[in-house]
């Protein structure tokens, strides 16, 4: 399924999904926080939440601390994700022109301290490398995981989706609800979601959801970069560790594929 995004996002907190949508069955809440020059916004709710800066220059506040981080590209630098638990007050004050912070919310009982992810301490990996002509080359960034967060009832992260090639390939599925937040450069750019049989055109600013095990494989346009933030929310006694491919296509994963017929 694909939420489409066909107004620009108002001055404040934009809600895309709810946890309270049951015909999505995503458990999640999930947003784009959009910010102008010298806006704030305060929350201090009782679900753990992420604050992953897209783009732009933020002071975050939460307890006695404070931080200022910057963002001028999303395609070309890591991002600063704060992430806190149920109850604990986030204030987020915008130091440039715009800027945009993606909100990923979950109940979640659990007390832990919270934590902010420096672009230096996200998990960098070049996914497809070497396989497949180099088809479906991409960059997956994970912020926390359940490998170091595993407190957290979230996973958070990022996928560069070069121009004309694929990502979340060989098609794969999970158990856990899965969200897909897209940018694209140009702005004008477009990339097609996969949800099971079915195939979505995508554009900036749109959403996909992905549950009931279906797989999630994507493919930019030629000519246009896609960017997409990704969140998954864990299931109680069945946390997301690992992709699940599909059998009849799991040979791709091998570095001595052929894919194409020999002469």
């Amino acid at each position: 399924m694909v939420i489409k995004q066909n107004k620009p996002f108002k001055s404040g907190y934009n809600p895309i999904l709810s946890m309270d949508d049951k015909e999505n069955g995503t458990l999640m809440d999930f947003g784009i926080l959009k910010m102008n020059k010298s806006c704030e916004e305060s929350s201090s709710e009782t679900k753990e939440r992420a604050y992953l800066l897209i783009y732009g220059e933020v002071t975050f506040r939460w307890g006695n601390n404070k931080k200022t981080v910057r963002r001028d590209s999303f395609l070309e630098e890591n991002p600063w994700c704060l992430h806190v638990p149920a109850g604990e007050t986030v204030k987020i004050e915008a130091l440039s022109e715009e800027a945009e912070v993606s909100v990923a919310k979950a109940y979640n009982e659990r007390v832990f301290n919270p934590r902010l992810y420096s672009d230096k301490e996200c998990r960098v990996e070049e996914f497809g490398k070497g396989t497949l002509g180099e088809t479906s080359t991409r960059i997956v960034r994970t912020v926390f995981d359940y490998s170091n967060a595993g407190y957290s009832n979230l996973v958070v992260g990022e996928v560069i989706n070069y121009p004309g090639k694929w990502s979340s390939y060989p098609p794969h599925y999970h158990l856990q609800p899965e969200i897909y937040f897209y940018k694209f450069h140009p702005r004008q750019g477009f990339g097609y979601s996969e949800c099971g049989e079915e195939v979505f055109k995508v554009r900036n600013n749109d959403a996909a959801v992905f549950t009931n095990d279906v797989t999630h494989s994507q493919a930019a346009a030629p000519g246009y970069a896609m960017y997409y933030v990704w969140v998954i929310r864990h299931l109680e006694n069945n946390p997301f560790t690992e992709r699940i491919f599909v059998p009849e296509h799991k040979w791709l994963l091998s570095k001595d594929a052929k894919i194409w017929p020999e002469k």
